[in-house]
């Protein structure tokens, strides 16, 4: 990509183009939240299911969530973030479980 250079005639200055950088868009953790009434099988299915965690991952995530009270599923741009937090949130629902999915920025 070529540089141009303006020369104001009156004044005889050479101007550079400006650069602007753009910065990323923020990111998003997705977190799931320790309840006392969700199975720990159906948690690993969940982030099976919505995360594409293997077996292990989803398991060690879960114990996370057990052990700590809430866990990190992974971390998003802000649109991808929300849409799993509405899915978990609907899967949980259809299946009876408080399971509760939140997210905050990174």
């Amino acid at each position: 990509m070529a540089t141009h250079k303006q020369t104001l005639p009156s004044a005889g200055v050479a101007l550079e183009p400006e650069r602007q950088r753009i910065k990323p868009p923020p990111l998003y953790k997705v977190m799931l939240l320790n309840d006392d009434y969700t199975p720990m099988d159906f948690v690993v299915v969940v982030l099976e299911k919505f995360f594409r965690m293997s077996r292990e991952q989803a398991t060690v995530v879960m114990l996370r969530v057990h052990r700590h009270g809430r866990g990190v599923c992974g971390v998003f741009p802000r649109d991808l973030a929300a849409t799993k937090v509405e899915q978990v949130g609907v899967f949980a629902h259809r299946h009876q479980h408080p399971l509760a999915c939140v997210m905050e920025e990174n």
